[in-house]
């Protein structure tokens, strides 16, 4: 299987991962707070609302349209900042994107916080 391939897997993982979590959304957020030029959109977005509704569909578009992936990328660090008061309840969300940062850029963001 190719890193797309794997990526794709990773993205459907996260995205159910958001769904089992009671966090996917069916709305979307304004434009204004789509449009937010802050690393994870945090002064407009919650993390899940950035995961599902940038991340997510920006992955989606470089995997469908065969354009390059990003090769240096870690989000599960900030997955583990935002959940920190509970890690066992998004355990596997965690887990996913920190799968997702090593395919990408080839190390482990989290390695030295574990």
């Amino acid at each position: 299987m190719d890193q797309r391939q794997r990526a794709a897997r990773l993205l459907e993982r996260i995205e159910a991962e958001l769904h089992c979590l009671g966090l996917w959304q069916n709305h979307f957020p304004s434009s204004q707070a789509l449009a937010s030029d802050q690393p994870f959109a945090i002064d407009t977005l919650d993390f899940h609302q950035w995961l599902q509704f940038i991340l997510l569909p920006r992955m989606w578009e470089m995997i469908d349209g065969e354009h390059p992936l990003p090769q240096n990328i870690a989000v599960s660090p900030m997955a583990v900042q935002v959940y920190s008061d509970k890690l066992e309840h998004h355990e596997e969300l965690i887990l996913a994107l920190r799968q997702f940062d090593i395919l990408l850029s080839g190390s482990d963001p989290l390695a030295d916080d574990v």
